[in-house]
């Protein structure tokens, strides 16, 4: 199954949040996803699998590194590998 999940990390009393963000996007650059970073927040598509294995370790890793913060996740619905092709139009 393939996953989409778009997530927006907020650091909080933090002086300098750009690095933890940097250093997040850092992170989900190391797994097989694909990615699209925007302005407020960023999607992560992948297996099913790893984009919840990612999430995860975002969440812990930022724990384990003392920060306060805001972590909202959203997630669509699976596809099927097979189902995930864009069927485009074919003119005649």
């Amino acid at each position: 199954m393939i996953t989409t999940a778009q997530f927006t990390y907020i650091p909080l009393r933090s002086n300098d949040p750009r690095e933890s963000i940097d250093y997040l996007l850092e992170m989900v650059a190391q797994h097989e996803v694909e990615v699209d970073v925007n302005y407020l927040s960023t999607s992560v598509r992948g297996e099913t699998e790893i984009v919840f294995d990612l999430i995860k370790e975002m969440y812990e890793t930022m724990t384990i590194e003392g920060e306060e913060f805001r972590f909202h996740v959203e997630l669509l619905s699976p596809v099927r590998e097979d189902d995930d092709a864009i069927d485009i139009p074919v003119e005649e």
